[in-house]
């Protein structure tokens, strides 16, 4: 046996590559409009329907089996307590690097997963809306740590997880504004009744773990059902996050109202370095301290490619 092939025969994951995998969609056969997927990616990230149907029509066939068993299981413990519960909703968590992608995979799996013959309620839930105000960030000093673990009011968001998991029908989510770089008092996402709920985030499969911490710790990846982790190579991503920085910087950023508006007027070879200063500061610490660390702690990894398409999956096995 070659090295390789021991590597692979004892590692928890299974590599598949594109070409094995867009074989694995099942009975998934439907289109759509170029609208639609328009509304779908994000800035700066190439989206098209032969990466929906090679890659996401199989991911979703993979997450309905998972779905499929979790309701069987569900029902047959509620048959074995002899008790009426409803069952909770399958909470999908999504993580990977800033420029990564997360936005869209998760927003390619709301509208797939709810596109299967049972109509699923799929509700998506967007971290940044858990972070804490920018007068917090600043009253604490660490407004250039936002995105960091503790940039997060992670009490807030393990409570809503409790209560998605609890079964509560009417929920609420913090709405933050990328215009005005903050969250939005009072102003709230409604979701009621999900079958799935999506939630996508840098930071979601971190174990924070403090010395300092005396007792039991609850995490939030505890409540997640099935984990994604959207991967590719730091050259990568630096090259996408100045690249939409750039996009930004001649329309979101020419807002009076952007947080960033002040820049908008830098030239090109300014943005550049700007963006770049950003990411050795900001992005890159988080990456490699706190994002990166999390990737093998997922159920499923979604490998890209330079091209920002995915190349191959590693599947954890079971």
């Amino acid at each position: 046996m070659t090295d390789m092939a021991m590597k692979e025969q004892y590692s928890p994951y299974v590599s598949i590559t594109r070409d094995e995998w867009k074989l694995l969609n099942g009975s998934l056969n439907f289109s759509l409009s170029n609208e639609d997927i328009g509304r779908l990616h994000a800035l700066n990230e190439p989206l098209n329907m032969e990466e929906i149907q090679e890659v996401y029509f199989p991911l979703c066939h993979l997450l309905n089996i998972h779905i499929d068993h979790a309701h069987k299981l569900y029902d047959a413990e509620n048959a074995y307590l002899n008790s009426g519960r409803k069952r909770s909703p399958f909470i999908i968590g999504i993580a990977g690097s800033v420029a990564a992608g997360k936005s869209t995979t998760a927003r390619v799996l709301q509208k797939v997963l709810s596109l299967w013959p049972d109509k699923p309620n799929v509700a998506l839930v967007t971290t940044d809306g858990f972070l804490y105000p920018n007068s917090v960030l600043e009253q604490r000093g660490i407004m250039n740590r936002k995105g960091f673990p503790e940039s997060y009011d992670t009490k807030k968001l393990i409570n809503f997880l409790a209560d998605v998991k609890a079964g509560k029908e009417s929920l609420q989510v913090p709405i933050y504004s990328h215009l005005e770089y903050d969250v939005m008092p009072d102003q709230m996402q409604e979701i009621y009744n999900p079958d799935i709920v999506i939630v996508e985030g840098i930071n979601v499969l971190q174990v924070n773990l403090s010395e300092k911490h005396k007792g039991p710790q609850v995490f939030v990846s505890d409540f997640f059902d099935y984990s994604i982790y959207v991967h590719a190579n730091e050259k990568n991503l630096l090259e996408w996050y100045v690249s939409r920085f750039r996009q930004l910087q001649t329309t979101a950023f020419r807002n009076p109202n952007s947080y960033f508006h002040r820049y908008a007027s830098l030239s090109e070879e300014e943005a550049i370095a700007r963006a770049n200063s950003i990411w050795d500061l900001i992005n890159k610490p988080n990456l490699i301290k706190n994002i990166l660390p999390t990737r093998f702690r997922a159920n499923l990894i979604l490998e890209k490619g330079s091209n920002h398409f995915v190349t191959g999956v590693k599947l954890r096995k079971v």
